[in-house]
């Protein structure tokens, strides 16, 4: 048991890494309806706080129009839910893999190209998933969603990993 624990923590960027794929899988098996948070909105949200702010949202996504004319109110802030998960999960993945991956692959370059590719190779499954679940719909959009996350959260991983070289150096 000692050795399990030992493992975990020294691979504890890779297990992070693994327990966001399983958030994800867990949350592409369920259906629109099991995701539905609009009726939650609705209760918490009664007054609707910036309404004018929410009104203004007018986007075009995957050929859909995001608006209040088109979704409602709260549509329009579940859409904003759903699409900052895509992007802030699939964000601590890209960060997640990169740290957990540069004890097994020492090479930057390659990590930075492995990490994205990776990630996008898991935003396309993903997504395929969610085809073959009821109720959902499948976009290519999410997939470049996920991936802009991914190559986000490593850049951060990487601008602070040289400030922390950089400031070593000086001292």
């Amino acid at each position: 048991m000692r050795t399990f624990w030992g493992g975990v923590r020294r691979n504890g960027w890779l297990v992070l890494a693994l327990f966001v794929l399983l958030m994800l899988f867990i949350s592409s098996s369920m259906t629109f309806h099991q995701q539905n948070a609009a009726p939650l909105l609705a209760r918490l949200l009664p007054s609707k706080p910036g309404y004018h702010l929410v009104a203004a949202i007018h986007w075009h996504y995957a050929g859909s129009v995001v608006s209040v004319a088109s979704e409602g109110y709260f549509g329009v802030l579940q859409f904003i839910m759903r699409k900052c998960a895509h992007f802030g999960s699939y964000f601590i993945l890209g960060l997640s893999l990169y740290m957990g991956t540069r004890r097994h692959i020492p090479a930057w370059w390659l990590r930075v190209v492995m990490v994205p590719l990776t990630c996008a190779g898991c935003a396309a499954l993903d997504e395929f998933h969610q085809m073959l679940t009821g109720d959902r719909s499948p976009l290519f959009q999410d997939v470049i969603l996920d991936t802009t996350g991914a190559v986000c959260g490593m850049l951060l991983v990487i601008v602070l990993l040289l400030a922390c070289r950089r400031r070593r150096a000086l001292n």
